[in-house]
């Protein structure tokens, strides 16, 4: 009780000001400002502002995509084929993001993928020809990244974002934002997957065919990306050329980088190309992995045990509920425990529930483990988001976002092939064990690479450790 009082003042004290200052009002009237978290400025409110419209589009697309390629007469060949295509161009447009925002504005990519979005959107929803819908995916990513709990973590628009997050919060609060932003996003998912009965209405009740109902999410998915873009344009952004952005504390290694170790690659130093380097070998694992679990897990639930779609529905609808409280208490966890333990903890316990998983003899008994399982990876993702941010320079945050997360999308695009192969040929299991391997890898190299690499809030409050060297 004490930890949960404390949890909702800190989330929702007052404050009137902007990037999370602790001014509060002194009149007897409160402001539509002062109703906010005291972290939350004006930038930050329409970051969340997008992140739900995103988080909301994703998570009816993921529904309603194999069904409308379906429809439309094409096989499981093309959606495979349309999927890969999507999850390329996602983690290259990451990448290239990534890399690109930290020096043209991490503002015009959050508007340029919002467009790219629309455009996705609005080609799906007038054509039904194959080489538009794979163009229309692929550069709108439609269809992707809107899994059960996903909150709208995925996907080219996140490295710019992550960035943007960052600079509007500070050390002490930074991962507590990222958790309230994986919160909201994953409401908005909830919601929004509700969303994918509206063509079985519309069919039901106006008696429109279901194509039509399904182009009509398409449109509605094209205003949503122009919604987007348009909340983008409050967001202040300072610029990095002109030392803007706050310096480093003086206690973490992005500093040593800027004096010591400064080269021409990407703009980036070499001190957070080390650090780089090591999310993306741990990440090559941990994506593989997911990959593998994440496209299959429907069918191997309808392979197992029998359920159809509206027992799968339901699941999902509450898996999205579920998995809002750890993004909640991230915050607080990664306080009491320290970043990088929880990362690779919560990664060693998701191993096991899944190896327990797939040994259930009921539907409902797999279920929960598997909601289990969500719960604990979702209260990680945000910790490791805001941790790379606290170990990175501030003028290069884009840039490792992208960078780091190219290998995660890059391998679970090869993941829905490998599990379609093992569950033909060797067994509907094996997949799923072979993901738990390869996440205890990545929670062991997790722990490897970073155990002695503190964020500043971790130095402010005297955890032990030692900075990168």
């Amino acid at each position: 009780m004490v930890v949960r009082n404390r949890l909702l003042r800190e989330l929702f004290s007052l404050s009137d000001t902007e990037n999370g200052a602790t001014g509060r009002l002194q009149t007897g009237v409160r402001s539509p400002a002062a109703w906010r978290p005291s972290w939350m400025g004006r930038s930050l409110f329409w970051l969340f502002v997008v992140r739900i419209l995103r988080s909301a589009s994703q998570a009816y697309l993921a529904i309603i995509v194999p069904l409308y390629v379906a429809q439309l007469g094409y096989d499981a060949l093309h959606l495979g084929i349309l999927f890969t295509a999507a999850s390329i161009v996602s983690a290259l447009l990451a990448a290239a993001t990534g890399v690109l925002a930290d020096s043209f504005g991490r503002k015009t990519f959050l508007i340029l993928i919002s467009l790219l979005t629309a455009g996705g959107g609005l080609g799906f929803a007038l054509s039904g020809n194959f080489a538009v819908l794979l163009a229309a995916a692929a550069i709108g990513t439609i269809g992707r990244g809107g899994g059960a709990g996903s909150g709208g973590n995925w996907g080219p628009f996140y490295p710019a974002e992550q960035a943007l997050i960052a600079e509007h919060s500070n050390d002490a609060c930074r991962t507590t934002v990222f958790g309230a932003l994986s919160f909201v996003g994953v409401v908005a998912g909830a919601l929004g997957s509700l969303l994918g009965w509206v063509p079985r209405l519309l069919q039901r009740f106006a008696s429109l065919p279901l194509l039509d109902g399904y182009r009509a999410l398409f449109a509605l998915t094209a205003f949503f990306g122009l919604a987007m873009a348009a909340a983008v344009l409050p967001v202040h952004e300072r610029p990095v050329e002109t030392g803007g952005l706050r310096p480093a504390p003086r206690t973490t290694a992005s500093q040593l980088s800027q004096q010591k170790f400064r080269f021409p690659r990407f703009g980036l130093s070499s001190n957070s190309w080390r650090i780089i380097a090591r999310f993306m070998i741990a990440n090559v694992f941990q994506g593989l992995g997911i990959g593998m679990l994440g496209p299959f897990i429907v069918y191997w639930f309808y392979r197992a045990f029998g359920v159809g779609s509206g027992e799968l529905a339901s699941l999902f609808f509450i898996i999205n509920l579920a998995v809002a409280v750890p993004y909640l208490l991230a915050g607080r966890v990664a306080q009491i425990m320290g970043s990088v333990k929880t990362v690779a903890l919560t990664r060693l316990l998701g191993v096991f529930l899944l190896l327990a998983m797939v040994t259930m003899p009921s539907f409902h008994l797999a279920a929960l483990l598997y909601t289990l399982w969500m719960i604990v990876f979702t209260l990680a993702v945000p910790i490791a988001q805001s941790y790379l941010m606290g170990v990175i320079d501030r003028a290069e945050r884009a840039s490792a976002a992208g960078l780091t997360s190219f290998p995660w999308q890059a391998a679970s695009s090869a993941g829905p092939y490998i599990t379609g192969d093992l569950m033909q040929h060797v067994g509907i299991a094996l997949p799923f064990e072979l993901s738990a391997l390869l996440g205890a890898v990545s929670a062991a190299l997790y722990w490897i690479f970073f155990r002695n690499v503190l964020p500043p809030e971790e130095h402010e409050t005297g955890a032990d450790g030692a900075a990168a060297r």
